[in-house]
């Protein structure tokens, strides 16, 4: 009996279970840091597959990694199970900390622990806390050969174009003064602060495709009767690339120190969440894995070019370890992510059938790796071209 075929016994053999374990997180949503129920029941699972789990690695209460095999190569599973506040699971993690479980479960059964290592690591707080780029600083895929994760969409997509996104807090100190008491002695922050919006939508009209800036005003002044002394601005960049990132990132820079020596004002920039690389995608190994899907029934193109997905803190483990990010469809093209209907479409019968077909494509991808050396070869060289 061949491998592929005693992973889709496996994998079938699991899929009201795995299935179980998605309704259970999608009922019981937990939002960023807070996931202390998923991970429970995440790691209480592979547990009694006989993994080896380490609890709160990274320094964050409800990240893990759990463990089966021994030595190189090895092959990691990446688990989200964060919430959105106010929309449960309307991103779809609870269909993948399943897929990627389950994945875990079927290669180790199948392998038996002589090919390698299978690495399961629960990531927390995709949603904006960043939770793989601290578990990558803290070196948990360090000595990874492959991570290999699915995520639930509206498009069935070989690939993942997620850009690279970060946030700045932009704040001008003018000095207080009465409009009309002590106009001449006031230097209005505010007035600074909306000058910048301004040489930002100007800026805007000339960025390259994939890139933008959009701001909120955090601070604008405590009366109206006061001329703002200080004025404060939240901005989120993103761009095709890190390195174009951390370019738009100088922009903002040079825009706010600009307004601030012509409104006489002074300006502070500081970095206000994680940064999230832009995702490289490992393309032999989406290949691979778009194969066995396509055994599914379900088959894979390439992105639509133009159309960009957002970001990921994904994109930080690719850029070290090849990756794989493919969507599968759960619900129709017209349809979105971060919406209630997502999260209904999560734990959908639609949604099961893509499920169970994932788990079966991640763990024949999974083996792949780590019996096939030529396969991981071409996989490294594939991420140093990108590095390039």
């Amino acid at each position: 009996m061949s491998l592929y075929h005693r992973v889709r016994e496996e994998a079938a053999r699991r899929a009201d279970a795995l299935w179980a374990v998605a309704l259970a997180l999608h009922a019981d949503p937990e939002t960023a840091f807070a996931e202390h129920r998923a991970a429970a029941l995440l790691t209480g699972e592979l547990e009694r597959a006989g993994f080896e789990v380490r609890r709160e690695v990274a320094g964050l209460p409800t990240a893990f990694t759990a463990r089966a095999g021994r030595g190189r190569p090895v092959v990691a599973f990446p688990l989200e199970y964060d919430a959105l506040p106010g929309l449960g699971h309307a991103c779809g993690h609870n269909l993948i900390a399943a897929a990627g479980l389950g994945a875990a479960l079927v290669a180790d059964a199948v392998l038996d622990g002589h090919e390698g290592t299978v690495l399961t690591v629960g990531t927390p707080a995709e949603e904006g806390g960043g939770g793989k780029a601290l578990e990558v600083e803290a070196g948990v895929f360090d000595g990874v050969d492959a991570a290999l994760m699915f995520h639930p969409g509206v498009y069935d997509w070989m690939r993942a174009p997620l850009t690279a996104q970060e946030q700045y807090l932009v704040g001008f100190r003018g000095r207080a003064a009465h409009p009309t008491g002590n106009p001449t002695e006031g230097v209005d922050a505010l007035a600074a602060l909306i000058e910048l919006f301004n040489v930002l939508s100007s800026l805007g009209r000339r960025l390259p495709a994939g890139s933008h800036v959009q701001g909120i005003i955090t601070h604008g002044g405590t009366a109206t009767n006061i001329v703002p002394e200080y004025a404060e601005g939240r901005f989120g960049l993103r761009a095709l690339t890190t390195a174009a990132l951390d370019e738009l990132a100088a922009q903002l820079r040079t825009a706010a120190e600009g307004v601030a020596r012509a409104t006489g004002t002074t300006a502070t920039m500081d970095r206000a969440s994680v940064r999230y690389e832009h995702f490289r995608d490992s393309e032999v190994l989406s290949e691979r894995f778009a194969g066995h899907l396509d055994r599914a029934g379900i088959s894979l193109t390439p992105p639509t070019p133009g159309v960009y997905l957002g970001s990921s803190d994904i994109g930080n483990v690719s850029g070290r370890v090849p990756a794989i990010h493919p969507f599968v469809a759960i619900m129709g093209a017209g349809g979105s992510d971060h919406t209630p209907e997502f999260a209904e479409a999560a734990a959908s019968e639609r949604g099961r059938r893509v499920l169970t077909a994932v788990v079966e494509a991640l763990a024949c991808t999974a083996v792949d790796v780590l019996r096939d050396a030529d396969l991981r070869r071409r996989a490294w060289e594939d991420l140093r071209r990108t590095e390039g």
